[in-house]
């Protein structure tokens, strides 16, 4: 919502890499400052990622500069800092329709561009991808380079280190860029530091310590002096770099450098490039932010906006009277807290996506950040569950598919009382596919000693929640969408719901519709056009997956003409459920017509939830189309609208 279209008559030249390659050094630091003022402007008209991309425009520019891309590959980590990118690589043109339907994804996506050779959402792929390119790149006899630029807070996963690991041992080619923003593993001391940086990644320190090495081998005790003296090395620039670490898993490692400095980056980048043959990791130290006074204020730099005033820095919030779902969770679980000492919080650095950081304000010794380590959290609260405690692990459902293997083999299977909290069930609008948490219901309603439930409303998730904490016969997860909820009176405190048993809302004789989860609402709404045409129908809110309440399926097959399943899942889940067990009892041959309703079998674009569900056809009036259908009758014109 800016009033003035920033001046960028640098920029305006820059069509392409190619073309920042023909401008001189001197220019690219106005290049760089114009770059921010159009990615500041661009997002206050989309929303979306702004801290993470404002904290990596010299870095951005400095690659592009230095690397052939896109024959050289570069791969950003998450892709939530890649706005810069796209804007130099071809897509300025369209840099305001991120996030929106049919524009560009908020993140580095294959099949958008030739200069994005590998796509991201979730963290800590690239140096794995990066790897895996480089190695194919050998055996196939080709030469380029591959650079994976990955953040401080992605480094906290595993998969990063499992990934530099391999690296190390393979010794192939791979450059590393630590883009430190946040931990600081080592900030930078000025031109002391960068003189450091150019030092040791230059050819000439490069060619001494080989030929050092060579003459160590050729004396008596050769391989005792290598070692002495490779250890020796390692730890004299550690204790000036910092960069032990990355020494020990076979990195050569540089840095810290200022990651906004153009006179620093550009020459070490140029020295990795020309000099080393190895996998090497440039370590720089950027702020998350940078350039725009209301992020670099802002406690989370304005990870994620809406859309905002480039003046004030002050964001469109859509008005609400209803609680969102992450909130509701938030003080329900706060609520039980205070009644339940043994109650304990676990997130994998989302406090504030989760809702956790009001657990943590309340309860600070009682909530675990774990940092990007989604398997850790789960198995972690395993062994709080296994010696008596009673944690709830918030993470988000697409995020949960990371620690799948510790959900069946360190909870499921011990059955012990995890309570698995799953936000953004369903479709999730702008962040799109990567986001999406449309496979949870399968994934975890098939497995042995586990209960699954999903909330139709923000009242149920506060029930839900209080269920949760009341039940200890093994672990339980229970999902809820992203965003407002219905707008439903707020009972004090949740109530303890019978485990296994949904509601009834709506009392009919000719259709029923079973809904679970968050669209009730649209279940709700397209009785209503039923009831309009003539159709009198039952809706209710199944709650639990599993275990499925069969008394409620039967009764609803039983007495009505057509039954139609509804969820914001994949199929597999729900209402595979319910006609496996309507198989399985024998009762599919006899009377009501079933369908069921899921999301389809493809991934679904980024655009608004409620067009997001419309093309899924998952909406009312999806719904109403279907029973009509189920009778053999067309759809009146009067229940068209």
């Amino acid at each position: 919502m800016s009033d003035t279209t920033p001046h960028t008559p640098l920029l305006d030249q820059v069509k392409s890499p190619e073309d920042l390659r023909r401008l001189s050094d001197r220019d690219l630091r106005q290049l760089a400052d114009e770059l921010r003022l159009e990615m500041i402007d661009a997002v206050s008209v989309t929303g979306g990622h702004l801290g993470a991309g404002l904290g990596v425009v010299e870095l951005t520019v400095a690659i592009h500069r230095v690397f052939d891309t896109p024959r050289d590959k570069l791969i950003w980590d998450v892709g939530h800092q890649c706005y810069p990118h796209k804007i130099l690589t071809g897509r300025r043109d369209r840099i305001r329709t991120l996030r929106q339907g049919g524009g560009l994804s908020g993140f580095t996506k294959r099949a958008e561009s030739a200069y994005d050779p590998f796509g991201a959402g979730h963290s800590s792929t690239s140096i794995s991808a990066g790897l895996g390119m480089a190695v194919a790149r050998d055996l196939q006899d080709e030469d380029f380079n591959v650079v994976c630029v990955i953040g401080d807070g992605a480094m906290s996963a595993g998969m990063a280190y499992e990934a530099m690991n391999q690296a190390g041992h393979l010794g192939s080619r791979l450059i590393v860029i630590l883009n430190d923003n946040d931990m600081s593993i080592a900030p930078p001391s000025g031109a002391m530091s960068a003189y450091l940086a150019r030092l040791v990644s230059g050819q000439a320190y490069l060619s001494l310590r080989d030929a050092a090495k060579q003459l160590a081998k050729r004396l008596p005790l050769a391989d005792l002096l290598h070692e002495k003296g490779r250890r020796a090395e390692e730890y004299a620039r550690g204790f000036w770099t910092g960069g032990t670490l990355f020494e020990e898993l076979g990195f050569y490692y540089v840095g810290p450098i200022d990651g906004h400095n153009l006179g620093h980056l550009l020459p070490v980048l140029r020295n990795v490039r020309d000099g080393h043959k190895g996998p090497v990791l440039v370590h720089v130290v950027t702020r998350k932010g940078k350039g725009y006074g209301p992020a670099e204020a802002s406690a989370d730099k304005y990870h994620g906006v809406s859309r905002f005033n480039v003046i004030t820095g002050e964001q469109a919030k859509g008005r609400s009277n209803a609680p969102s779902y992450t909130k509701v969770f938030a003080t329900s679980l706060v609520q039980e807290a205070q009644e339940d000492e043994k109650v304990v919080a676990v997130t994998a650095a989302m406090p504030a996506g989760t809702g956790l950081d009001i657990f943590q304000a309340k309860f600070p010794e009682r909530t675990f950040d774990v940092g990007i380590a989604e398997q850790h959290a789960v198995t972690f609260a395993a062994g709080l569950a296994a010696d008596g405690m009673k944690p709830f692990a918030a993470i988000y459902s697409t995020f949960m598919q990371r620690a799948y293997d510790q959900v069946v083999h360190d909870v499921a299977i011990q059955n012990l009382p995890v309570r698995l909290a799953m936000d953004r069930a369903g479709l999730v609008g702008a962040d799109g596919p990567t986001h999406a948490g449309a496979y949870d219901v399968a994934y975890m309603s098939c497995l042995p000693n586990m209960v699954v439930m999903a909330a139709g409303d923000e009242a149920e998730l506060r029930s839900m929640v209080r269920t949760a904490v009341a039940y200890d016969e093994g672990p339980m997860a229970f999902r809820y969408p992203r965003g407002e909820g219905r707008g439903v009176e707020m009972p004090e405190r949740g109530e303890i719901l019978e485990i296994g048993r949904g509601r009834i809302l709506k009392e009919g004789t000719k259709v029923a519709i079973l809904s679970l989860g968050g669209r009730l609402v649209e279940a709700l709404s397209a009785a209503e056009t039923l009831e309009r045409s003539g159709l009198s129908t039952t809706v209710a809110d199944a709650r639990f997956v599993k275990p499925l309440d069969t008394d409620l399926v039967l009764r609803l097959h039983r007495e009505h003409e057509v039954v139609v399943t509804i969820e914001e899942g994949s199929d597999g889940g729900f209402g595979s459920r319910v006609l496996s067990f309507l198989a399985n009892a024998g009762k599919l041959e006899e009377g009501a017509r079933i369908r069921t309703m899921t999301l389809p079998d493809r991934f679904i674009d980024h655009d608004k939830p409620e067009v997001m569900y419309a093309a899924c056809e998952l909406d009312a009036k999806a719904i109403v189309a279907r029973v009509f259908h189920a009778l053999g009758r067309d759809v009146p014109e009067a229940a068209r609208a």
